[in-house]
């Protein structure tokens, strides 16, 4: 993605990915499957051409509906990107096209798979990101090297992009008492330049570049808290994988974000941290949680091993793979 995002780059890197991934479609000889994975949208119509050039069936995954993305993360709100202009009215009536070409479509929470319903007439089905249980299970004798210090540790994990909320961020940063507690951030992404000009006096906070991915498990179990700062006008345009990350490693998530996002019925039911929406927000109330495990580390263990629990019950690699290997047996009959 561009360092400084707006809906015309986002369009234009769309158009730069999939004229290779068009390309190297002509590679494939035969298949009775294809997969196309969203974003970006425009592999939908990749695969369609498979799917015809091959007689073979059509699966549309959505990871994220990138054009309502773009419109609730504010890369649209110049007047001249309104959802009324014929631009946009375009880019929908393609999506519901492309979508329609499928055998079968799928998305990875429910509140999306209605989304997913208004949009297209194809049969849609419910595949959620999964963890693999013998990596959340792995322990380490000592944490991450990032994690050095004796102080409280609070990690925020992941892209450094225009879906979280950063004023949020920074404010609750300034608050924790820099003699107890160490704030630690690992990631990439466009507003990280803006992040690190607005934290560089805070010495509570640490900076640090994205790990090797054999490296994330030992990052998150590190942790004693994860924070996830959402904007609470995106809902559920993604239901965050790093959700499941930060859940399985046993370690208390601290999120906000709308009243109407899955991720807060994902940490309610699972007992396994504090959502926090527009109801009840504000930086005490993050700062209360934060101090009370902070206090009691057996309560946080407790809220940790919820966590790990409900994600291992409901997201298994396991049981979602086996079921989707039988949703594809029964397409492909």
């Amino acid at each position: 993605m561009p360092n400084s995002p707006s809906f015309i780059k986002r369009i234009l890197h769309i158009l730069d990915f999939s004229f290779g991934s068009l390309i190297n479609s002509f590679k494939i000889k035969s298949t009775d499957l294809v997969i196309s994975i969203i974003p970006v949208t425009p592999s939908a119509g990749i695969g369609w051409l498979l799917k015809k050039r091959l007689n073979a069936k059509l699966w549309v995954h959505i990871q994220d509906f990138e054009f309502d993305a773009a419109l609730q993360s504010g890369l649209t709100t110049k007047k001249k990107f309104s959802l009324k202009t014929p631009l946009f009215g375009l880019l929908f009536k393609v999506e519901s096209w492309l979508l329609n070409k499928a055998d079968i479509t799928s998305t990875i929470s429910n509140t999306m798979l209605e989304k997913l319903s208004a949009k297209t007439k194809s049969p849609t089905y419910f595949l959620p990101n999964w963890v693999d249980n013998e990596k959340i299970d792995k322990t380490y004798k000592k944490p991450h090297k990032y994690f050095s210090s004796n102080k409280f540790k609070i990690l925020y994990s992941g892209n450094i992009g225009d879906k979280q909320d950063w004023d949020t961020f920074v404010q609750y940063a300034s608050k924790l008492d820099k003699q107890r507690y160490e704030l630690i951030v690992i990631g990439d992404g466009s507003k990280k330049a803006w992040l690190k000009e607005n934290t560089k006096t805070l010495p509570q906070v640490s900076h640090y570049e994205p790990v090797p991915y054999e490296d994330l498990g030992h990052v998150l179990s590190s942790a004693q808290l994860h924070i996830l700062f959402q904007k609470t006008e995106i809902v559920d345009t993604v239901m965050p994988s790093k959700i499941l990350g930060m859940m399985g490693s046993s370690v208390p998530s601290l999120v906000t974000g709308s009243s109407l996002s899955e991720v807060k019925k994902t940490i309610q039911e699972s007992e396994g941290g504090k959502y926090v929406d527009e109801a009840e927000f504000s930086i005490n109330a993050l700062l209360t949680y934060t101090e009370c495990l902070f206090n009691d580390e057996s309560y946080s263990q407790k809220i940790g091993e919820n966590a790990k629990c409900y994600i291992i019950s409901k997201f298994s690699k396991n049981v979602i793979l086996k079921e989707m290997e039988s949703r594809i047996a029964t397409l492909l009959k």
